[in-house]
């Protein structure tokens, strides 16, 4: 339950900080106890530190739109599985957000797996992904019955606790989309991590709906089956004119596996803004004639991983590749709702997903690190977006401008 906002304490009255997580273009998050919580361990928060809007200037000018919209949705939210704000602390020139704590997040299960966590390169259990995926629907179905669309999924703002409840964090870049006042382009015309943004968004579309949340959920999908970003592109950078670029490396790592739209396939693909730079990216280019096919992809999971018996995602029969492509759909109007992937076939065959993503796994995950050098969020500077938990070699490509939480 959400207590409200605080402006009688300070945040070092009521937290004890333990070390810093991360930090990001808006602040500073760090792991905190609870002065007063019998033994204080028992409760653990993450406690995220807002930077004024104009940090550094001679006056202070307030904090930015992305921190004032995030509260306003945290204080409203309330569901298992999306990440619980416990309290909002006002101080001078600063604000905090505490929320509940979680010890793991997708991104750092993937890179576990990935690094020989488990005596050599081994894939996730398929029971594991379903009830990630499972829990990671029921969240977002919660967000989008109640108009909030989330605009940046991706593993690391995917919070997993060691009870194995999946919860959803971040909602920096999370918007109301029940008639609003201007389109959701105008506002923020750059949303969503480059290599989970949906093709709609890469084609420069000025209206878009929750369909591109469903299609971030695939490309997570894909990742937790491959350890590997599905469609890891290169992001070309806004000029100094603030005009938004068109995407050309991202759209061709899409492509390159689902082969060139069509309009027989997407009827409002030639009124996207970007269609005619679509459609000379493809003069020539040998791949996208010939692309790889998103099952020759999904086959390609299966030999370059190793699996513990079974429990590859063979084991899912063709539910699982089905599932993967109606998230991985280019048209949004076709593309599965967050309603109707918690419907699909994936979820009932080979048993039903549990609401303990680490249930009968014996894999025993490391916690999140935390830095006891930078614990000071009273005085700790922003110095960039390095993630404490992971090296540096994790976020190569990666753009990791955006704070998690939780």
């Amino acid at each position: 339950m959400f207590t409200g906002y605080n402006t009688k304490k300070r945040v070092n009255e009521r937290y004890k900080i333990i070390g810093f997580i991360s930090s990001g273009t808006y602040g500073r998050v760090y792991k905190a106890e609870s002065r007063n919580a019998n033994p204080p361990s028992s409760k653990l928060f993450a406690i995220k530190k807002f930077k004024p809007d104009k940090e550094g200037e001679l006056q202070y000018s307030g904090i930015s739109q992305s921190a004032i919209r995030e509260m306003a949705l945290c204080t409203e939210l309330a569901h298992p599985n999306v990440i619980h704000t416990v309290e909002i602390i006002l101080e001078e020139k600063c604000i905090f957000i505490v929320f509940e704590y979680a010890e793991h997040d997708l991104l750092q299960i993937i890179h576990h797996h990935n690094t020989g966590g488990q005596g050599g390169r081994q894939a996730i259990p398929a029971r594991t992904i379903k009830s990630i995926l499972w829990q990671l629907l029921q969240g977002l179905v919660y967000l989008h019955r109640n108009w909030v669309m989330h605009r940046d999924l991706k593993p690391a703002n995917i919070m997993v606790t060691s009870a194995g409840k999946v919860k959803i964090g971040d909602l920096g870049l999370a918007r109301l989309f029940y008639k609003p006042l201007q389109s959701l382009f105008s506002g923020d015309k750059v949303v969503v991590t480059i290599w989970y943004r949906a093709p709609e968004l890469l084609l420069g579309s000025r209206h878009y709906t929750p369909a591109v949340d469903l299609w971030a959920v695939g490309c997570i999908f894909a990742e937790l089956l491959s350890l590997r970003p599905i469609f890891k592109g290169e992001e070309a950078k806004m000029d100094g004119k603030k005009t938004v670029p068109f995407q050309r490396n991202q759209m061709q790592k899409i492509v390159e596996i689902m082969g060139m739209p069509s309009k027989e396939r997407w009827p409002l693909l030639t009124s996207m803004p970007e269609f005619p730079q679509l459609s000379s990216l493809a003069t020539g280019n040998a791949r996208f004639q010939r692309p790889q096919g998103m099952e020759n992809w999904y086959q390609g999971c299966l030999k370059n991983n190793q699996y513990p018996p079974g429990s590859g995602p063979d084991t899912s029969g063709p539910e699982g590749f089905d599932l993967l492509q109606s998230l991985l759909e280019y048209d949004p109007q076709k593309r599965l709702t967050a309603e109707k992937a918690l419907l699909h076939p994936y979820f009932t065959s080979h048993g039903n997903p549990s609401e303990n993503c680490f249930e009968e796994s014996k894999i025993r995950y490391p916690m999140r690190r935390v830095s006891k050098e930078d614990n000071d969020i009273r005085t700790g500077s922003l110095p960039g977006t390095k993630r404490s938990g992971l090296p540096d070699d994790s976020l190569i490509g990666r753009p990791a401008k955006r704070l998690k939480e939780g």
